[in-house]
């Protein structure tokens, strides 16, 4: 399958050597020389502008930092309308549902939303988590790129509940930071120390996710000051997502904030 990828970064570029390695044509918009000699190291095609990416590709996969670079890219560059019109566009970028919706109804394409849940390893092992808003059709004709780096690919609705509930997911996760803190707080209190506690709850009932990150990073501060910019971001958009609809993050808010987020 002949493919256009756009973000080959630090989640993006595992997903393009899952891609070249599942035997797919990709050509990717590298803009210095160091990008473009590192995607084509992974096998792919390196192109400088980004008019290059769609015209030959059955889909364009954009994988970027932020749902404002998702809008600039989509609404106010020749990407779409370079595209073919039958072609499709995934989107993996963590944003608000109403992005992809206008993007959607400004060209002639199948629009996917695809948020990622994971990280870089779990790219390149094939086995991150994939939420998926789309048609039936538009989601089968992408499923084979997808399957390429997700395991699970979970088509969860129409297109934007894929953002709805990746956003969902990640308040919750924040929420879990928040709740592991105020544990801490209280073992040290006791008279327990961060690191045996957190040593010590992977073995029991309060085992989770979010444990086993924090665990890995030795404590929740350096947790948060790892993935704190990444997570605050989807936090904004949840935010002013939920307020669209008058209403709020409930009890899930009291407790991100004890994880400073």
């Amino acid at each position: 399958m002949r493919i256009g990828f756009i973000g080959a970064g630090r989640m993006g570029r595992p997903m393009v050597g899952r891609l070249v390695e599942a035997g797919h044509d990709v050509r990717v918009l590298g803009r210095s020389d160091e990008k473009r000699s590192a995607i084509a190291e992974l096998g792919a095609v390196a192109v400088t502008d980004i008019r290059e990416v769609g015209p030959t590709a059955e889909i364009v996969v954009l994988c970027v930092f932020n749902d404002e670079q998702v809008r600039e890219i989509c609404l106010n560059t020749d990407l779409l309308t370079t595209m073919a019109p039958c072609s499709a566009l995934v989107v993996h970028t963590t944003g608000s549902p109403g992005t992809v919706e206008t993007i959607a109804a400004s060209g002639e394409i199948e629009v996917v939303d695809a948020p990622v849940s994971g990280g870089p390893h779990q790219a390149a092992t094939g086995e991150l988590t994939l939420f998926v808003g789309g048609t039936d059709e538009a989601v089968k004709q992408v499923r084979p790129v997808l399957s390429c780096y997700g395991d699970p690919v979970l088509h969860v609705g129409p297109l934007g509940v894929g953002q709805k509930v990746k956003l969902v997911n990640n308040a919750l996760f924040a929420a879990q930071i928040g709740l592991l803190s105020g544990a801490v707080d209280v073992a040290m209190r006791l008279g327990v120390s961060e690191s045996t506690l957190l040593a010590a709850l992977h073995h029991g009932s309060a085992a989770s996710t979010v444990l086993d990150l924090v665990a890995r990073g030795g404590s929740v501060a350096s947790f948060v000051e790892l993935a704190g910019e990444f997570v605050g971001k989807d936090l904004a958009v949840v935010r002013d997502v939920v307020a669209e609809v008058d209403t709020g993050l409930g009890v899930l808010e009291d407790v991100i904030d004890a994880a400073g987020l």
